[in-house]
């Protein structure tokens, strides 16, 4: 009898000891407690050469990726994508855009000036928590821009400011990259 304790314990007594510990740890977490209106961070901006190919629209372009961390306390973040056209009725009526808001300022004579830009007025992103789930979430977003080199174009130190919006309408606060230097076309 002795020695099938000894092998029960030297067989069960790992696997109770995790399973203990598992129970153990998933007592200690708690849900994070954000706020319902978003918040951002910057994380970082990098650009990649890409190189030219062969046939039209293949010049020779920059990817510009911006990342941004996110905290959302109730988890209505992004939208159902392609988003319907009365939910983008409903952001372009708040504000006239969508729920990415991104803003060019380039150095010109030593002062930053805002970019008149329509490409950055109606962004989205998807849905990052699923349908019907309600919770605080977090996590890091990355948008992609190109730039276009262009037959004729000069390079511009450039910075961003962001902001993001849940499907209640509530504004982030607003964050600014660091600066970045990027080609512009010349006409």
């Amino acid at each position: 009898m002795q020695q099938h304790l000894a092998t029960f314990r030297a067989i069960f007594y790992p696997y109770g000891l995790v399973f203990g510990l598992s129970l153990a740890a998933s007592g200690c977490f708690t849900e994070p407690k954000f706020s319902d209106t978003p918040q951002i961070s910057f994380k970082g901006i990098s650009r990649y050469p890409l190189e030219a190919g062969t046939g039209v629209g293949q010049q020779k372009r920059d990817s510009l990726i911006i990342t941004i961390g996110f905290t959302d306390g109730n988890g209505d973040l992004g939208n159902d994508l392609p988003i319907a056209s009365d939910e983008k009725e409903r952001y372009t009526q708040a504000g006239g855009w969508g729920n990415y808001r991104i803003r060019a300022f380039r150095l010109e004579n030593n002062q930053y000036k805002e970019l008149a830009t329509g490409e950055n007025t109606s962004l989205y992103f998807p849905r990052l928590s699923r349908e019907g789930k309600k919770g605080a979430i977090e996590g890091d977003l990355e948008l992609e821009q190109v730039y276009q080199y262009g037959d004729t174009y000069k390079i511009y130190p450039t910075k961003f400011r962001i902001q993001i919006r849940d499907r209640a309408l509530n504004i982030s606060n607003e964050i600014e990259t660091d600066t970045i230097s990027v080609p512009y076309s010349i006409r």
